[in-house]
């Protein structure tokens, strides 16, 4: 059956229809919005092939009314963030407190992408000279300790000192500890969940910990009664708390390194 020039043009603006228009939509709105907005309207094609209002706010994704150019014009965007800076020192010398580092946005979320995680963490420390640069004397009791991993920016610090003792390593036996050790999230406080009641932990004694005239770290136990209970502290965490029995003295540490603190 032969069609005519009619068909051609019914044809032609059955496209025509079908077609997204390139004016309409949210590029032709010029904004995309938040959550759900209702002023956040255009007019265009849908994404099931309807025509009329559509929307270009957040929420059009799961109300179904978007317009059809809205993954273009409105992209998701995630938060980024910038390297961590270096720690600072200590809030307050010649006591327990703690340090921080930041981070900043880079690039703010939009349209629904991943929010900024957190711009600020603190972990526990101790700095040992005022603010005058003299050495603290004061004694911290019970003893507080850190990963053995901080022991290396430390040595570092302390390389100059002319009168850096020699340091050495104590072994104690975890008699107690509470549950407050396995309940920190922060990268800082992941060594705290290796101290385990029964387990034998070795503690290094270093300058500046090591005290200039006693040649101790105050809470290694050195004047304890054999098998006395004594009190350890985890620093960043004071729900991470416990107690331990001396076990020997040694010039270095042996225990694997998870199991190898710092007094501080």
């Amino acid at each position: 059956m032969a069609r005519g020039p009619g068909w051609l043009a019914a044809a032609a603006l059955l496209l025509l229809l079908l077609a997204p228009s390139s004016e309409a939509g949210c590029a032709e709105l010029g904004r995309c919005c938040r959550g759900r907005d209702l002023a956040c309207v255009s007019s265009g094609w849908r994404p099931d092939r309807s025509h009329g209002a559509c929307y270009c706010d957040q929420a059009c994704p799961r109300t179904m009314d978007c317009c059809h150019d809205y993954p273009q014009a409105c992209p998701e965007v995630s938060c980024a963030v910038s390297e961590w800076s270096d720690w600072s020192g200590c809030a307050e010398p010649c006591q327990a407190t703690y340090r921080v580092r930041r981070r900043h946005v880079v690039q703010e979320p939009r349209n629904g992408g991943e929010a900024c995680p957190p711009l600020e963490e603190k972990a526990g420390c101790v700095e040992y000279w005022n603010q005058e640069g003299a050495e603290c004397k004061q004694s911290l009791i019970p003893a507080l300790i850190t990963t053995g991993g901080y022991g290396k920016a430390r040595k570092k610090r302390a390389a100059s000192s002319e009168n850096e003792g020699a340091g050495y390593c104590v072994e104690f036996q975890i008699t107690a500890i509470m549950e407050g050790c396995l309940q920190g999230n922060s990268s800082y406080t992941q060594w705290m969940r290796y101290l385990s009641e029964g387990h034998t932990v070795c503690v290094e004694c270093q300058h500046p910990a090591l005290d200039s005239r006693s040649l101790h770290c105050y809470g290694d136990g050195s004047g304890s009664k054999k098998n006395q209970m004594l009190h350890w502290q985890a620093m960043g965490n004071p729900q991470c708390r416990g107690t331990w029995r001396r076990v020997r003295q040694l010039d270095t540490c042996s225990c694997p390194s998870v199991h190898s603190f710092l007094f501080i």
